[in-house]
């Protein structure tokens, strides 16, 4: 799939100028897969791809070796890179795939004519061509029919399309999801029986595919098609539903429901604070056993982990009265955070699906959103100020530091002159700082 680009429009051109060089040079060119199911649905296309009887190295004598890719030639299919701002356009050649052997990719392909470079394809509305000098559209496989219809249908025999590529189980519940649409009959079902397969897929791919769907609308239905699919076991064993026979199944299944809701709810959905969301009962040990077989960054899976940590330090009180009642050095640090903006807003959205007090939300929103100054103050003392003072380096300065920040922060000491007076009397004796 080609690269997001910054400016649709000289995206859209660009890819308009490749079909229009290939017909020029002789070779019937349109534009395919996801693209043209965007334009159909009246979307701009995040990006474009192009189907063409033109072989590879036509391809590069067309565009240029300059200015084109060779990085997947060996599949038929070559970048041409466009101007500042239009990205690039995969340009495949018309093919047909050989036999998959690991679940991902064909052993090789074989070029062939539009009709068999569809038959190849995913789902129905992916296996659609435009010609975009005509307005013209080529449907093979019935796409049209199910992009009105509003139906996620497999291309041919279900069980052989998510045989070659396991992913595709997860995209099928991405696209349905994401568009609001239904999985056809057969295809749900075959899903069902192949969900195993999906812990076969590479970590990275699986945590890509469980971005989308969290980004976009429709990610409460996404939660409800991986559990119903079967899908959620493989991917999420640690807090997915299991089997509806199986002991616990009706808790898991409302625990996963209610972290839909609350997913749903967010303003800002991302993986991390999504895995939060999803691992509220389960933990922060949990998520990150469930971060590190997913090969997620160590940054969202510290972030998912404090959210959660944040959750059941703050976010568990009985109401706003109560967390103003507690010392503001106890609740200071978690509204201080860098990540305290998607407690916020996790917290929120506890709140509107009934998981949490509304009006608790309400306060820490307000408080993620004071001048820095004034949430977070500079310390009275610096540790170089402290060693004037005569106090030694080391783990009891450290304490002494932390000490003073606390009866800062709950405004028992609020000037640097009351600080030095709290250490000199206080702390003279360095293991002494309570």
């Amino acid at each position: 799939m080609a690269a997001k680009v910054s400016d649709p429009e000289r995206s859209r051109q660009f890819a308009l100028e490749v079909v229009s060089r290939l017909r020029g040079a002789g070779f019937p060119a349109f534009w395919a897969g996801g693209c043209v199911r965007d334009e159909l649905l009246g979307r701009i296309p995040a990006d474009y791809d192009v189907a063409t009887s033109a072989r590879p190295d036509q391809v590069r004598e067309v565009f240029g070796h300059r200015r084109t890719l060779s990085i997947g030639a060996a599949f038929g299919v070559i970048t041409v890179l466009g101007p500042p701002d239009a990205g690039q356009v995969e340009v495949a050649t018309f093919r047909t795939d050989a036999a998959y052997t690991d679940g991902r990719h064909p052993a090789g392909v074989i070029f062939s004519s539009p009709e068999e470079d569809a038959m190849r394809r995913d789902f129905t509305i992916n296996g659609l061509f435009f010609d975009p000098l005509t307005g013209a559209v080529h449907d093979y496989v019935g796409g049209r029919d199910d992009l009105a219809a509003g139906v996620i249908r497999a291309i041919g025999v279900p069980a052989q399309r998510f045989g070659e590529d396991h992913l595709r189980m997860l995209r099928a519940v991405r696209f349905a999801a994401g568009f609001g649409f239904s999985l056809d009959g057969e295809t749900a079902a075959a899903v069902a029986n192949m969900a195993h397969l999906v812990a076969t897929v590479s970590p990275e791919r699986i945590a890509a595919e469980f971005r989308g769907m969290l980004s976009r609308p429709g990610r409460r239905r996404a939660l409800t098609l991986l559990a119903e699919t079967g899908l959620a076991r493989h991917v999420f064993p640690e807090v997915a539903p299991a089997d509806r026979n199986a002991a616990g199944s009706a808790v898991q299944q409302r625990d996963w429901e209610q972290a839909a809701a609350v997913i749903d709810a967010l303003d800002e959905p991302d993986l991390a604070v999504g895995l939060a969301a999803l691992f509220d009962r389960a933990g922060a040990a949990a998520c990150r056993q469930a971060a590190a077989r997913l090969r997620l960054s160590n940054a969202e899976t510290r972030r998912a982990s404090w959210l959660l940590e944040a959750v059941a330090a703050i976010g568990t009180a009985a109401d706003a009265a109560a967390l103003r009642a507690r010392p503001w050095s106890k609740v200071q640090p978690w509204l201080a955070h860098p990540d305290a903006r998607l407690l916020a807003d996790l917290l929120r959205a506890r709140a509107a699906a009934g998981c949490g007090p509304a009006d608790l939300a309400a306060w820490v929103s307000e408080q993620v959103v004071r001048p820095e100054a004034d949430l977070d103050p500079a310390p009275l003392l610096s540790g170089a100020e402290m060693l004037a003072l005569g106090l030694p380096a080391g783990p009891a300065m450290g304490r002494i530091l932390a000490g003073l920040r606390q009866r800062q922060l709950d405004e028992q000491i609020t000037s640097r002159e009351a600080a030095i007076d709290w250490v000199r009397r206080d702390c003279s004796d360095p293991e002494d700082t309570g």
